[in-house]
């Protein structure tokens, strides 16, 4: 009698045996809470098998006890930051732990697998059913408004022997990526000095003029997509404000993409930078990744922070801070903005559009990355001047990002200054603020034409450019400045532009600091003046 062959049933049965018998461990990947987080989406079934999927992986860094006190250090002003050598030998991955990460890819079917420098990132090419074999995790697709989406439907799991090792898996969902924070609208005057502005402005409104060009100054832009456009346009931008063409650097982290929907945002980003540093950088980087998808952002956040050459990176993105905590962004994007500050990078990130509510509804939450305690989250104001370059007055634009986090712990520099009143435990956004009114917003050059663009995509970029300006003044030597801004700014009120009317939302504008515009805008060259005599800033 002839024996039966073993069927792929008997197969499948066998490996996941064999696997509970090894051994299965959580990663920072939950099942994603698509229903709770999105009522509206529709369950429209599994993913094939065959279907094609981009991760990426993150990796724990070692000896976190030590990385946070050398962090708390620095922000404290006086710690040193530490060079790429030694943050590979003290606290990155192994090569050791980066080959089992990498086997056991192989074994289930991945492809195309690379390691970052830093080798905090893994990213690699698979389908639905690798996914399923490497991480324990089916994908569903669903309808969200006409758009369609896939989200994993269980924790990503790890064998046993990588627990600890992988923090988490990006690229399992679609229903919650990163979006950037602009609002154009046409050109037109306002009433009551609130007017557009051409992005050289600014620089005598926050009174920044009076500084030295950032010409010894490296900036970075987390970016998305093809910007051919968009360097086109900053040189012909340059030309026309009387500024030297910038030297620009293209980082394409994972394979380029032809996407060109995104190049108002990086316009606004990189025209805002260039005028606020004075017209003139030693370099401008863009790290691109190919999509909004949460795999590729990470992977350009990465690639910023491993090549360690910006000494200050704008991200103009965010996305709901719950999403971000489900998906394992949280941690892994934490970890690597902390491994920027031990380098002695700053990321200045944009507080979100949609006032105190990022993750919509009528409870409010905040926007990922900006409540990260290691990075200058930037909120939003109504700007009004006397003409087109005189300070006049500021008020919260009501579509400012702000409010306390849902997810992240407040940092010791934030409950040191006391200034927290809704969650006394709880990372309050955000730190700063400038404009962010469309109303009050920036002439935008795009392709010939002009827009007049607002929304924390403005503010963020203000900070980066004044910031790099300020560290090219102090022979780029500067640390973040989160942990001095709580430190000193309360009896330093020269430093800032109190911002104390408005709303976004939940939270009012008060004396002070406060959930809707943090300390208020800056007062560039005072606090450039202050930062000279002041060691440890």
């Amino acid at each position: 009698m002839r024996a039966n062959k073993p069927t792929l049933s008997l197969f499948l049965g066998l490996f996941s045996l064999a696997a509970d018998a090894a051994g299965w461990a959580s990663t920072g990947t939950q099942a994603h809470p698509t229903q709770q987080l999105i009522p509206e989406a529709r369950d429209a079934g599994e993913v094939a098998g065959g279907e094609l999927v981009h991760i990426a992986v993150s990796l724990a860094v070692r000896n976190k006890a030590a990385l946070d006190a050398l962090t708390d250090s620095i922000q404290a002003g006086q710690g040193q930051p530490i060079t790429d050598t030694q943050f590979i030998a003290q606290y990155a991955p192994t090569q050791a732990q980066v080959q089992q990460v990498v086997n056991h890819l192989r074994q289930n079917g991945f492809r195309n697998i690379a390691v970052s420098s830093n080798n905090l990132l893994l990213t690699a090419d698979g389908s639905a059913a690798t996914v399923y074999g490497a991480f324990q995790t089916k994908l569903r697709r669903y309808n969200v408004n006409g758009r369609q989406v896939v989200a994993n439907t269980q924790d990503a799991q790890v064998p046993a022997s990588l627990a600890g090792i992988v923090l988490a898996v990006h690229g399992l969902q679609s229903a919650h990526q990163f979006h950037a924070a602009f609002h154009a609208q046409s050109v037109s005057k306002a009433a009551s000095g609130v007017i557009a502005h051409k992005p050289a402005d600014f620089a005598s409104i926050y009174n920044a003029a009076s500084l030295p060009s950032a010409k010894n100054g490296v900036a970075g832009i987390i970016a998305e997509g093809n910007l051919s456009q968009t360097v086109a346009d900053l040189s012909t931008y340059a030309r026309s404000a009387g500024f030297a063409a910038p030297s620009v650097a293209i980082v394409n982290a994972g394979a380029p993409s032809p996407d060109t929907s995104g190049i108002l945002e990086w316009n606004l980003d990189s025209q805002t930078m260039l005028a606020a540093s004075g017209g003139a950088l030693k370099q401008l980087q863009f790290y691109v990744a190919p999509s909004m998808n949460n795999a590729d952002i990470v992977a350009a956040i990465n690639a910023a922070v491993a090549a360690n050459s910006a000494k200050v990176i704008n991200v103009s993105l965010g996305e709901c801070e719950l999403g971000a905590k489900a998906s394992g962004m949280t941690a892994s994007v934490d970890q690597m903005l902390q491994a920027a500050v031990a380098h002695g990078q700053t990321f200045s990130v944009s507080s979100g559009d949609s006032g105190s509510y990022e993750c919509g509804g009528n409870t409010a939450y905040q926007s990922y990355p900006a409540v990260s305690p290691y990075v200058i989250a930037v909120g939003g104001t109504t700007l009004t001047t006397s003409g087109a370059t005189t300070y006049g007055s500021e008020k919260t634009w009501s579509g400012g990002g702000g409010g306390p986090s849902a997810t992240e712990a407040a940092p010791s520099w934030q409950t040191a200054a006391g200034v927290l009143t809704a969650s006394k435990t709880k990372r309050g956004v955000p730190d700063i603020a400038f404009d962010a009114d469309p109303n009050s917003g920036e002439l935008v050059l795009v392709a010939g034409s002009t827009y007049q663009v607002g929304g924390t995509s403005l503010a963020a970029p203000l900070f980066s450019g004044f910031w790099i300006r300020i560290q090219s003044a102090n022979g780029n030597k500067l640390t973040s400045p989160a942990n001095a801004i709580y430190k000193y700014f309360k009896a330093n009120p020269s430093l800032y532009r109190d911002v104390a009317s408005g709303s976004n939302g939940a939270y009012k504008a008060t004396a002070g600091w406060d959930y809707s515009t943090g300390w208020g805008s800056l007062n560039v060259a005072n606090l450039n003046a202050f930062v000279a005599k002041t060691a440890g800033f």
